[in-house]
């Protein structure tokens, strides 16, 4: 019949193309939104303010969207983190040069010993607002790697991805920022306070 109109044939060329765009957006939409959370937390971590990590995962997404034709499969999230982290460094590097973010060198930090980990000792001995300043103090190459670690729970190999460190030195770094995160909480026995345990 030949006045027909066949309802999945657009005739508007800017309609056809609008739809091929929905396509990758919902796509986008579907993979990396569910780690919206987990983005804004490592960025609130290493930014250690509610308004940078805003726009730090802002810019974050932009550029996850814009390169999100370059994901090529494997773990969503882990990209996504890994993006937020470097948008954080380039963020950082834009901004008020910050002393922490120089002149980490792994093997000027030996490592400690380990036991007991210090989660098991401040679980029961630290309130909330204690660790959170403790993790405060923490330099950012050891922030991070606790936050994506005991926070995010990513395994030594997604981390070693994120931050494009060996997991030798991911698990050296994870060692040091425990062992400091024991220090910062025994020196400031103000913050430290006992919960009953029954």
């Amino acid at each position: 019949m030949p006045n027909e109109v066949y309802a999945d044939m657009p005739t508007d060329p800017a309609a056809q193309s609008s739809r091929h765009n929905a396509a990758p957006s919902a796509r986008f939409e579907a993979l990396v939104l569910p780690y919206l959370d987990a983005a804004y937390n490592l960025a609130h971590w290493l930014t250690r303010n509610p308004t940078d990590a805003q726009d730090v995962v802002q810019e974050a997404l932009l550029r996850a969207l814009r390169y999100f034709d370059s994901f090529r499969g494997g773990d969503v999230r882990v990209w996504l983190l890994a993006i937020v982290r470097n948008t954080y460094y380039s963020w950082r590097t834009r901004s008020a040069h910050d002393p922490q973010l120089t002149g980490w060198d792994d093997d000027a930090h030996p490592q400690v010993d380990e036991t007991p980990s210090p989660e098991t000792l401040t679980l029961l001995a630290v309130d909330i607002d204690a660790l959170r300043h403790a993790l405060d103090r923490l330099p950012p190459p050891l922030r991070e790697v606790i936050v994506l670690r005991e926070l995010e729970e990513c395994s030594y190999k997604d981390i070693a991805t994120i931050t494009e460190q060996k997991i030798g030195t991911v698990m050296s770094r994870l060692a040091r920022a425990r062992e400091r995160l024991k220090v910062e909480l025994t020196c400031h026995p103000k913050e430290v306070r006992r919960h009953d345990v029954r």
